[in-house]
């Protein structure tokens, strides 16, 4: 698809665009990029889109939600409110563990929100705190999706645990 960049400054024009290819975004002026409606319509197209709106519109929680539900790891792209938003980033894990990364160190040791990343994504344990790391429900949850999650247990205690051990063999 070509975007005619003489349209750039035409809002239905631009609308027309992002329904049809979200990550035209990128082409728009910088006056859509700070446009709710015009950057919804890129992110229900394409939620990668969310790289391209405005600084202001990435703390804007309807739009995150609108792309980490459909794509997890765009957390990435949210503001730093927006990762330490449990519903946010919430619904960014139980799409893709990888989305703990960029959660704050407060989610980062939210037993639910852990669990739910790790059971996604088990090697993701390895971004949950301490506390989460010595916890034997979330390592149990982790290794049953990935065995390589071991590495990241910082108890000897569940290291050598009965229950985890037959998860191992």
């Amino acid at each position: 698809m070509d975007f005619n960049i003489e349209k750039n400054s035409d809002k239905e024009y631009v609308l027309g665009q992002v329904r049809q290819q979200g990550k035209i975004l990128d082409l728009a002026s910088e006056d859509f990029k700070k446009d709710k409606e015009v950057v919804l319509e890129a992110v229900k197209n394409d939620p990668e889109a969310l790289e391209f709106a405005s600084i202001e519109l990435k703390g804007d929680k309807e739009i995150v939600l609108e792309s980490v539900k459909k794509v997890g790891w765009t957390i990435c792209y949210a503001s730093e409110k927006l990762r330490d938003d449990k519903e946010v980033v919430l619904a960014a894990v139980q799409k893709n563990g990888q989305g703990l990364y960029y959660a704050s160190q407060t989610l980062r040791d939210d037993k639910q929100v852990v669990l739910e990343a790790v059971k996604n994504k088990g090697i993701i344990l390895k971004y949950a705190s301490a506390r989460l790391r010595k916890d034997k429900d979330v390592v149990i949850e982790a290794i049953k999706q990935n065995k390589k999650a071991k590495e990241y247990i910082l108890s000897d205690e569940l290291k050598n645990d009965e229950d985890i051990l037959k998860l191992l063999e």
